[in-house]
């Protein structure tokens, strides 16, 4: 009795083990399978909320999966949401430095990151507004703005479109002459909103703002040496786990996202 009851352990014992490994076999399949059903999470520039909403959605129609879901807002807002561990699969902001810094704190997948976009930058005006201006250096632009107005733009000291704008008005030697005239947003499409309402009767905004809101008209472009080149970098995030993230960085730079881009002013400088 006690060798047939030892036997019957051991045969009970064998089975347990191995329903423990098909248990767990099953699991690590299931996780799998949950990892590819995961959304794929960007983190993009507020500038490229038209175009890359047109992009995501023609993404989505070309492949199987869940949709992608995309997080606008300045480009420093969204680098330090990475930095505090918010689940972003891509990046892509709107000029290098925050990337820089998000590769120096190791956090995307340096190999993946590549140069997508190119952009300029305008003065705009309300479309219905009669001012006339000519970028040149020495101007009088607090005198275009007229008495106890302002000038619109993003945030001059993080956000890119801000950076950029500051670089360009010090080029033109009117900086100084623009403190206490200058009204800032959290990002570019505060300080295109602003103008496109009326409340600023100038903005300093990227081209491709200018071509997404039919309230707004270009007064005149910046000279492009007045500041750095503006490039959208792209990567993958490095604690990215999505199985999409490689493939949407890839279709970026597709003939239909290319268009897509292009129709909304962008300049696209990846290559396929």
């Amino acid at each position: 009795m006690v060798t047939l009851f030892k036997n019957a352990s051991r045969g009970l014992l064998g089975l347990a083990t191995a329903t423990l490994i098909v248990v767990g076999g099953a699991h690590t399949a299931t996780a799998a399978t949950a990892d590819s059903q995961q959304p794929l999470v960007v983190f993009a520039a507020a500038s490229l909320k038209n175009a890359m909403d047109g992009v995501a959605q023609a993404y989505d129609a070309s492949h199987d999966g869940p949709p992608v879901k995309v997080s606008y807002a300045g480009s420093s807002t969204l680098a330090r949401q990475i930095e505090s561990g918010a689940p972003a699969d891509v990046y892509v902001s709107a000029n290098q430095q925050w990337m820089d810094k998000l590769a120096e704190d190791g956090l995307i997948d340096r190999a993946s990151r590549y140069d997508l976009l190119g952009n300029s930058l305008v003065l705009i005006a309300p479309k219905d507004s009669d001012t006339q201006v000519e970028l040149t250096q020495h101007m009088d632009l607090a005198a275009a703005l007229g008495d106890h107005q302002y000038l619109a733009m993003a945030n001059t000291d993080a956000v890119p479109a801000g950076i950029y704008g500051k670089h360009a008005l010090q080029w033109l030697d009117v900086w100084s002459q623009m403190q206490g005239h200058i009204a800032q947003g959290d990002d570019v499409r505060a300080a295109l909103a602003l103008v496109s309402r009326g409340e600023s009767p100038l903005g300093v905004v990227y081209s491709s703002d200018a071509v997404a809101d039919q309230g707004v008209r270009v007064v005149d472009t910046f000279p492009s040496a007045s500041h750095k080149p503006i490039i959208y970098p792209a990567a993958a995030t490095a604690d990215s786990d999505n199985p999409q993230d490689a493939e949407f960085l890839g279709y970026l730079k597709s003939d239909q996202a290319r268009k897509i881009f292009k129709r909304w002013g962008f300049k696209v400088v990846a290559k396929q």
